[in-house]
């Protein structure tokens, strides 16, 4: 599969309003101070654990990890271009917070066990994984036919690996972060055509091309709905 450049990039992901709603949701699931570490596995740009850093100006700044370096990284964290199973397996430190947002569908199963176990044992005592992944059933992202068809195959993978994560974690609490999106049809056709999501990534540019014809006439100006996060979490 090729490369994901985009999901943070110029999206609601990357607004502010965005990252203030998702760190209010992360902040009721774990108690964050000035001696908090982070580790954040696929961070991309590093937009979330950089905004947590200037509000908490933690001693360790956070890690964040990613195959991909892309423009516009956030200097004040420590990024490390490489996968979150690569790099836990070669390093002993301990965090009290691994989070993992919109990454582990790109694992295979094998990897996401091994990964799993690693980051277990890489959790400070009372440290907490959190997984987010997209919200499997009645999924609102705005699609055209063949997205729909490449997500909705992407989701029922997602199923499988949530199974996996659940028997290897236990102990595990589900809760769902909602942002309600309402963005220009212009600006979504642009990140369609950026590809800013997986699903989009192995889809040639006809059929890309085609896609946007279909959500062209298929909504008004402007695009309104609810991007639903499914987020596992797993206490040490």
């Amino acid at each position: 599969m090729k490369k994901l450049k985009n999901w943070d990039n110029q999206t609601w992901l990357s607004s502010e309003n965005y990252i203030y709603q998702f760190n209010k949701f992360l902040n009721k699931r774990v108690r964050l101070n000035k001696n908090t570490k982070i580790l954040d596995i696929g961070c991309g740009r590093a937009n979330i654990i950089s905004t947590l850093q200037k509000r908490y100006k933690f001693r360790e700044k956070p890690i964040g990890l990613d195959i991909m370096k892309n423009k516009g990284i956030k200097k004040n964290i420590i990024f490390k271009k490489i996968d979150g199973y690569n790099y836990l397996k070669n390093k002993n430190s301990k965090y009290d917070l691994i989070l993992l947002k919109q990454t582990v569908h790109f694992f295979s199963s094998s990897k996401l066990k091994v990964l799993i176990n690693i980051a277990k044992k890489r959790l400070e005592r009372g440290g907490k994984i959190l997984i987010f992944t997209l919200k499997t059933t009645n999924n609102k992202i705005p699609c055209f036919k063949k997205m729909r068809q490449k997500l909705d195959s992407s989701l029922k993978r997602d199923e499988k690996l949530f199974k996996i994560i659940e028997k290897k974690l236990k102990r595990t609490n589900v809760t769902f972060f909602n942002f309600k999106v309402n963005i220009s049809k212009h600006k979504y056709l642009k990140m369609v055509k950026s590809r800013y999501i997986s699903c989009l990534l192995d889809l040639s540019n006809y059929e890309i091309s085609k896609g946007i014809s279909e959500l062209q006439s298929k909504y008004n100006t402007q695009i309104k709905f609810t991007d639903t996060l499914k987020c596992i979490a797993y206490k040490k």
